[in-house]
């Protein structure tokens, strides 16, 4: 007999206890992003405050809300109110808000960032509601909707808020229907190719053999990329009630999670959850008092970015070394252990219990054509407002590092989408939609969700080098056009950071990359050549100017660069000589300072901190060695 009615009605009435709570409510983000940020110490100033005054109150963890240049944050409702947003909250800050608003009701709005309420209320008045706020207006959140309101380690919260009744629903239809319902919605994966998930599913619910296997792809590997690790520190049972979905879709009984070993309180929160679902009758025998049954495994990887890669993540889940074979057959034909096998991003996973409870039609008017649904990006680097964003899939980039990020700290130059295995976009590309065809035109690709704005004090060839040098190191070494390839290609790019290439290199290295691009195995050799690729045809004359002038005009590559100080500038300020970490310039007060080379490491921090004239420029400045000879 299904229980669910009962189990989700106990949920709403303990839920609805904490919402018309008598005292007060304390909300911290306490996912990797804010206790890296100092939560952790934040958490204990307010027990500890509440203890010293005698306060009783309800101090509640939640995951991350996005904006993670306001970390940590804090969130405080009295009963009666709309919960009051702070912003980067430290120690001393928590207590003297919580002093301020829970012994004399004032809400401190000179500390206060935002609120959730309706706009009205006495005790927020002047403050703004939190999703009007420049970063969240743009943003649509569906995958994102828990994160940061519920207790992610507390199931009666996600019961409370719809949790499990997509599961519900589609134990209630054939897995046929439900399999038609994804594919009538158009839902991509999330993992980088945007392949149709239903499709997938149907090969593999029709595959001969048995058992069939559901993967969630947990291994995050890209530089600057944190979704999939968000979403599950934030709202694991999402990720737990889409695995099921996915695996009663294809007739799994068995789901595994591959997660990379290090995301410590992701894997901490799995396993409360699991424990919780079975506790709840969710998950083993009989769920819901169905004939369906299910179990899930936990599979920690070693954070290889290969295994990002299906066949070699199945490798590494069978306990052989994490490397990819060829295809067909496909995973879904013949995968773990030899069996028709499905594995789906963490994101396509998280968004199943919001599609199967709400349907096709309403997850279609998000998004555009062909490209529905919404994305989340981890949106990182040289921009104002740096976090994990939530859009509409067809938003122009545009909207996402200006409207949302607030655009770079100096002159924008590019953005690079799709990690180590994107392309760097251009300014000219702003006005390009965000959909999986648009990017690939453009030599990008959307890939899991990392985006990170670079800004003029970025060289091309560095970057390039940066992302090349990562997937070499993170390659399997199984085929020789991305073993051998992109060996020589971080040999030719670091010649043209050091001065030592000629223009005809850029022609080999143009002809290696589209060479390494055709010939490698897996999606990590096939992708790793797009940064150079774009690199190239956006940013050709920082190439040039590197093969013949030997210039960096970002001061990146150390070896074509020198520093000085222009005495005619220099006022003597010491700001240079006070952030020099090698002492290697003198000078006294008021007089023009001094770089000895011998000591300079080029670290660029006098650079930054010169402001001697806005309009003449910095008294140090950086030249090239050929504009020395």
């Amino acid at each position: 007999m299904n229980n669910f009615p009962a189990i989700q009605a106990a949920a709403r009435q303990q839920w609805a206890r904490l919402e018309a709570s008598p005292v007060p409510v304390i909300y911290v983000g306490a996912a990797t992003c804010g206790l890296a940020a100092g939560a952790g110490d934040v958490l204990h100033a307010i027990r500890q405050t509440l203890t010293e005054r005698q306060v009783e109150a309800r101090v509640v963890p939640v995951g991350c809300i996005g904006p993670c240049y306001l970390e940590p944050l804090m969130d405080v409702r009295l009963p009666n109110h709309p919960r009051i947003t702070y912003a980067n909250v430290d120690p001393a800050r928590a207590r003297r808000i919580l002093e301020r608003l829970l012994l004399h009701g004032d809400p401190s709005p000179d500390l206060a960032f935002a609120h959730f309420g309706a706009n009205g209320d006495p005790l927020t008045a002047g403050l703004p509601r939190f999703f009007d706020t420049p970063m969240l207006r743009h943003q649509v959140r569906l995958v994102l909707r828990n994160c940061g309101f519920i207790d992610p380690e507390d199931i009666e919260h996600y019961l409370a808020n719809e949790g499990y009744a997509g599961l519900n629903q589609a134990l209630g239809m054939t897995p046929e229907d439900v399999i038609g319902l994804v594919k009538e919605a158009g839902l991509r994966g999330r993992g980088g190719a945007g392949f149709p998930t239903w499709r997938k599913w149907q090969i593999c619910r029709g595959a001969a053999g048995t058992p069939k296997y559901v993967i969630c792809n947990c291994s995050e590997g890209d530089p600057g990329a944190f979704m999939n690790r968000a979403l599950i520190e934030g709202d694991p049972h999402a990720v737990l009630e889409g695995l099921l979905i996915a695996g009663f879709a294809i007739g799994a009984s068995h789901g595994y999670i591959y997660i990379n070993s290090d995301y410590h309180l992701a894997i901490a929160r799995l396993r409360t959850a699991i424990a919780q679902m079975t506790a709840h009758g969710l998950l083993g025998e009989g769920v819901l008092g169905t004939d369906f049954s299910f179990g899930i495994t936990l599979k920690e990887g070693g954070g290889a970015f290969v295994c990002g890669e299906e066949t070699a993540l199945i490798a590494s889940c069978e306990g052989r070394r994490g490397m990819p074979r060829s295809r067909p057959p496909f995973p879904a034909i013949a995968g773990l252990n030899g069996r028709p096998t499905i594995i789906n991003n963490v994101e396509t996973l998280g968004t199943l219990p919001h599609l199967l409870r709400n349907g096709a039609a309403w997850y279609r008017q998000f998004g555009v054509e062909g490209n529905y649904g919404t994305k989340t990006f981890s949106l990182v680097g040289k921009v104002r407002r740096p976090g994990l964003i939530e859009v509409p899939l067809g938003i122009r980039l545009r909207q996402i590092v200006f409207d949302i990020g607030g655009g770079s700290w100096k002159r924008f130059k590019a953005v690079q989408t799709g990690g180590p295995s994107g392309g760097c976009l251009s300014e000219e590309f702003l006005d390009l939609p965000v959909a999986y065809e648009a990017m690939a035109e453009a030599g990008s690709i959307m890939g899991s969700g990392g985006m990170i704005v670079v800004d003029e004090d970025t060289c091309a060839v560095d970057l390039a080098l940066y992302f090349l040098r990562f997937t070499q190191a993170e390659s399997c070494g199984k085929c020789s056009p991305c073993r051998v390839g992109t060996w020589h290609m971080v040999r030719l790019l670091e010649d043209l950071a050091a001065g030592r290439a000629q223009p005809e290199d850029l022609a080999k290295l143009q002809n290696l990359a589209e060479t390494v691009k055709r010939a490698s195995l897996c999606g990590l050799g096939q992708t790793a050549p797009n940064p150079v690729l774009t690199t190239l045809r956006h940013f050709r004359t920082e190439y040039l100017q590197h093969a013949k002038e030997r210039h960096c005009a970002a001061a990146a590559c150390k070896e074509l660069v020198e520093y000085r100080i222009d005495p005619a500038r220099c006022n003597g300020c010491q700001r240079c000589i006070e952030v020099c970490p090698t002492h290697a310039i003198a000078g006294a007060r008021s007089e023009a300072h001094r770089i000895d080379l011998a000591l300079c490491i080029k670290c660029k921090a006098c650079y930054e901190v010169c402001r001697y004239d806005q309009l003449a420029g910095n008294a140090v400045i950086f030249e090239s060695r050929r504009s020395q000879q």
